[in-house]
């Protein structure tokens, strides 16, 4: 669900207005004059619907839900918070919004102690010391006739800013996606993993898209990215970064949209193998495992069968493979007890005997 506050009932008298008219007078309302309004490189975001076709196009199966999130933040300029399950599709969902528009992914990898000298900018202090020593080699030409102290210090104090100007500024992800002149795809992966101060430190450039360095002023993005968050939800974040992002949820796939996803992945896969993977990997994310397969594990398993040239499950062929599925002993061994019961009805809900 897109993030927004939640609305008092009508009275049962009034006008019902549903969130789907909501988005679709948005949708309306915005594709009126949106040719003229995209950078260059954005035009195929002239609607939900052209989303939607160009993800799948890019090999990414998108719902209504994800091209709806894509479409908004793009014409309202917001970032999106992506939250849901690993292996999802979530940092899959940032590399396919760049490979379809044709745009750079500027990918920043979030841990604990990231600071802005890796996510926005350091000085070449290399360069700076050589430009030091050069200035103290000409330092007779650049003080010049000065006759006291005071006329040399001003002298001086010119070149003071030299040494904190953009030629002397190493752009880190966040400032790399603000100078890209034809826009980019910026993705802040796994925004959990870093510290309360950093969020705190983003708030500028996802507001405003636009960050401040003491020593050069203000920033602006020349054509303000699409930024998706990424988040495993493995701590609370805070409600200021939260306010101004989208929201956006993605969980495991039904079987029909996890077939699909299969299908786009791995080529050339049987269909009735298809429909006993999944109805496995769904059977094993209903079991109390520490951790459930994703999506992509599923996929890499399914890409096992098919270079082991398999048709049909057998019990023997899942437990030599269950690795795949499962990362933790203590899952498998779980799993293991209940493996013929899973493996028959995965053929039975294939309709293999």
């Amino acid at each position: 669900m897109l993030c927004g506050s939640r609305a008092e009932p009508w009275p049962s008298n009034s006008l019902t207005f549903l969130p789907s008219d909501a988005i679709r007078l948005l949708n309306s309302s915005l594709e009126q004059d949106v040719n003229d309004a995209l950078p260059l490189g954005i035009e195929p975001l002239r609607s939900i619907d052209a989303v939607e076709q160009g993800l799948s196009e890019a090999g990414y199966i998108a719902n209504r839900q994800i091209s709806t999130a894509i479409y908004m933040a793009h014409h309202l300029q917001k970032p999106i918070l992506v939250e849901g399950p690993a292996g999802v599709g979530k940092t899959e969902l940032a590399k396919s919004v760049a490979s379809w528009l044709k745009l750079p992914l500027i990918r920043m990898q979030c841990y604990e102690g990231l600071d802005e000298s890796k996510a926005l900018y350091e000085w070449k202090y290399g360069k700076q010391l050589l430009y030091t020593q050069i200035l103290k080699d000409k330092i007779n030409s650049v003080i010049g006739d000065a006759d006291d102290l005071a006329t040399a210090l001003d002298k001086l104090h010119s070149f003071g800013d030299v040494f904190f100007s953009h030629q002397f500024l190493e752009p880190r992800p966040l400032l790399r996606s603000l100078q890209e002149p034809g826009g980019s795809v910026l993705l802040i992966d796994e925004i959990d993993k870093s510290d309360q101060e950093f969020e705190a430190f983003l708030l500028e450039i996802l507001s405003d898209y636009q960050v401040t360095i003491p020593e050069i002023g203000t920033v602006h993005a020349l054509v303000p990215p699409i930024v998706l968050l990424t988040s495993n939800s493995t701590r609370d974040l805070g409600d200021a970064l939260k306010r101004r992002c989208l929201h956006l949820h993605i969980g495991f796939p039904d079987d029909k949209l996890e077939a699909k996803i299969i299908s786009s992945r791995v080529p050339g896969i049987d269909g009735r193998l298809l429909k006993q993977l999944v109805s496995f990997a769904q059977q094993l994310r209903a079991l109390d495992l520490k951790k459930v397969p994703s999506v992509s594990e599923t996929i890499d398993w399914a890409k096992i069968m098919l270079l082991l040239h398999v048709s049909v499950l057998d019990v023997d062929m899942v437990r030599d493979t269950l690795n795949v599925l499962l990362k933790f002993e203590a899952d498998i061994e779980s799993a293991g007890k209940q493996l013929a019961c899973l493996t028959h009805k995965a053929r039975q809900d294939a309709g293999v005997a």
